[in-house]
């Protein structure tokens, strides 16, 4: 299995909920590595690499969270990065 890197935009009660906290320690335990950051119109944006089925299990656990409520997402493919963590910024 390839690794992939997915742009996703998260709608909804995503702000002041730990959502960032939240994905990025759910992202670290499933060796994923990218980047989440709150955006200016209350949306959550992150940037995501590696196994699709390791993806899948970091969305689902986000939305398990207590709090975080996500409305919608908005996600497209992007090409790979060098990268060796992920981060939140």
């Amino acid at each position: 299995m390839a690794d992939i890197r997915k742009h996703i935009v998260f709608h909804g009660q995503v702000q002041g909920v730990g959502f960032r906290y939240s994905a990025a320690y759910l992202a670290r335990s499933l060796e994923l590595t990218g980047w989440v950051t709150n955006a200016w119109d209350g949306t959550v944006v992150m940037e995501v690499q590696g196994r699709e089925s390791r993806i899948d299990k970091l969305l689902q656990g986000i939305n398990a969270r207590p709090f975080i409520t996500i409305d919608w997402i908005d996600t497209k493919s992007i090409p790979l990065e060098t990268e060796s963590s992920f981060n939140i910024r």
